[in-house]
């Protein structure tokens, strides 16, 4: 009988939750059903992201990794997702049943990621990986277009809401870039919204392989910021900084300036989103990079 990790059990997201206690506790009978009706077996224990719970399986001599998601999480998404990448520098999907939200993957190392890799390394794959993942989609996608129209209504208020919590010429720089991108072509190409170190996993068919894709149709290089302030304590000086936004920017062969800009807008939106829900880390992080690409 498969167990929830208790590291699992014990993360806040629980502490109200009580459909999502009650999806834990059912949690070994859903893995039950679904390997019945795919014709699998367990393979190890399960392990756990942030947001799911993944089992090993097999079906005879073929590995696969079994994915739950908790209530609440869209899986839908998700799946169109996998099925628009269909393994271009992304998990495969084998199988999906949106009923009990499991799908039915790619087996990847669990204990590697890219996160591991040094950040001069691991730079420039992420930004291979998101000129990979740039391949054509349709227009039902959310675009990054549709993501800065957002920032250029909301920017100031939240700004104020958090008590100006950076000099008024990195808001109005912030503005700019999202009101230009908002009235930009948002292009046919797909970009993943939630591009980090951690969601890349090694693999046998790719060195390395993004699990949990978030589909948007735009700028390959939306997410660069999180790129940066997600270890941007690796990045001592402003030099560092700079060149490993050059790293990324060379690797995806985007526009630099084009890539700044997204710098400045997701910077902007993650420490107004981290100050409203009492983050202490990630905004510093967020000022700095404001003030290394707002200079």
């Amino acid at each position: 009988m498969i167990e929830v990790p208790e590291t699992f059990r014990r993360m806040p997201r629980w502490w109200h939750d009580v459909e999502g206690r009650g999806w834990l506790d059912a949690f070994p009978r859903l893995v039950d059903h679904r390997c019945r009706a795919w014709d699998l077996v367990l393979d190890g224990p399960a392990r756990h992201g942030s947001n799911a719970l993944v089992v090993p399986v097999r079906r005879g001599a073929e590995r696969f990794a079994l994915r739950l998601a908790p209530p609440g999480d869209d899986i839908r998404s998700e799946v169109r997702a996998l099925r628009v990448w269909a393994g271009r520098g992304t998990v495969l999907l084998h199988d999906a049943a949106e009923d009990d939200r499991s799908m039915l993957l790619e087996r990847l190392d669990p204990e590697r990621s890219l996160g591991a890799l040094p950040i001069d390394e691991a730079v420039p794959v992420l930004g291979g990986i998101a000129r990979a993942l740039a391949a054509p989609v349709d227009d039902a996608a959310p675009t990054t277009r549709d993501v800065a129209a957002a920032h250029v209504e909301g920017f100031e208020r939240d700004w104020l809401a958090a008590g100006s919590p950076t000099p008024r010429s990195e808001l109005d720089r912030a503005l700019a870039d999202a009101g230009d991108r908002a009235s930009a072509p948002a292009g046919r190409l797909a970009a993943d919204g939630d591009l980090h170190f951690d969601q890349v996993l090694a693999g046998e068919r790719m060195p390395w392989i993004v699990v949990d894709p978030l589909l948007l149709r735009g700028d390959p290089e939306y997410d660069l910021g999180r790129v940066l302030w997600s270890r941007l304590d690796e990045l001592p000086g402003d030099r560092d900084v700079l060149a490993a936004f050059d790293s990324f920017v060379a690797a995806a062969r985007v526009p630099a300036d084009r890539a700044a800009a997204w710098v400045r807008i997701r910077s902007m939106s993650y420490l107004l989103w981290g100050l409203e829900r009492g983050l202490t880390l990630d905004p510093p992080r967020c000022r700095r990079l404001l003030r290394v690409f707002s200079g």
